[in-house]
């Protein structure tokens, strides 16, 4: 099924209705966007993660994690939340990004206590799938390619191709890869909290150009509006039902490729349903430790990511820009 080509307003509430019903009281953009109430964006942090070793201790790290979902649903405990992001018997996918290796991509440690947690809200290893563009990209940042029956599957795009028909929004005319749109049922956004010395930073709103065949063409004019366009695409609005941050190592300029001279342990996630929000939180993380270091800002430098207001803007609607109608939790 092929979706997402030119919607126009009154197909794209039905397209919302229709997703309402399948999912079941799932959450979905849809009714995020059409909200009062604020976005709420958990920020946890440990400075003791990683003990005096360079791994992150994967039981703390758990932790932050249950304390972020928790905080995030308003829920007596993880298990309960993680029931209110996917069912039994759907497959998730979970979209890493790998592109700079093992220096500054998606942990294996946080993807494997998300696994964890997701075969205890009843999703069989079958039915887990860890993504990205590349098999290459996955290898170099710490995982294995696997395909095989009855376990956990990690692949790139290149296992499954992309779909033959272009997908349309405004500036964008791309081919979705067929792990998003004939694998998974539900995406849980896994970017990584990082520096873009062409698009400003590169959070969960461009992690999204590892689901197309042409990242390559959207990086003209910092980004704007080529990433909010892709993230208008049906399938990624659809399917994205959570974006969790990885900003255990985070790095401050020199991105996308790994810089450690310009990296920090920032020990920390960002956990929420709205990827705008969550992209201003970062942008501002990142902005404050440019500060810190005598750096001049995005703005300054000409590559502040305006991107992220296009998404909250009229035509977008795919969450919040506004500081005023952001709820930072600190748990």
């Amino acid at each position: 099924m092929r979706q997402g080509l030119n919607p126009n307003r009154r197909d794209f509430l039905k397209t919302c209705i229709a997703s309402a019903a399948i999912t079941r009281g799932m959450p979905s953009l849809c009714s995020l966007v059409s909200s009062e109430e604020k976005s709420r964006v958990v920020i946890s942090c440990d400075p003791q993660l990683r003990g005096t070793g360079s791994a992150p201790d994967s039981g703390k790290l758990l932790k932050m994690l249950d304390r972020s979902v928790q905080a995030l649903y308003a829920t007596d405990s993880p298990q309960e939340a993680w029931k209110k992001v996917v069912r039994p018997g759907e497959v998730v996918g979970l979209k890493v990004n790998g592109l700079a290796g093992r220096g500054i991509s998606t942990n294996v440690v946080l993807v494997e206590v998300i696994c964890e947690r997701l075969q205890e809200a009843g999703i069989a290893k079958k039915n887990i799938v860890v993504w990205d563009r590349l098999n290459t990209d996955l290898e170099s940042s710490g995982f294995r390619v696997a395909t095989g029956p009855d376990r956990i599957r990690y692949i790139g795009n290149d296992t499954l191709g992309y779909e033959e028909e272009l997908a349309i929004y405004g500036s964008v005319g791309s081919r979705l890869a067929r792990t998003l749109t004939q694998l998974c049922d539900a995406v849980i956004n896994l970017p990584v909290l990082k520096d873009h010395g062409i698009a400003g930073v590169t959070i969960a709103l461009k992690n999204m150009f590892g689901a197309i065949h042409n990242p390559n063409k959207y990086h003209l004019n910092v980004g704007d509006p080529y990433v909010a366009d892709l993230n208008m695409l049906t399938p990624i609005r659809q399917k994205i039902r959570l974006n969790i941050c990885d900003a255990l190592t985070a790095q401050y300029e020199g991105g996308p490729s790994y810089m450690p001279q310009w990296t920090w342990p920032h020990n920390g996630l960002l956990t929420s349903l709205d990827p705008v929000a969550l992209d201003y939180v970062g942008w501002q993380i990142v902005e404050r430790k440019r500060a810190e270091k005598g750096m001049k800002s995005l703005q300054a430098m000409e590559r502040a990511p305006n991107y992220i207001a296009t998404a909250a803007d009229a035509q977008h609607r795919l969450g919040t820009n506004d500081p005023d109608r952001i709820e930072q939790v600190e748990v």
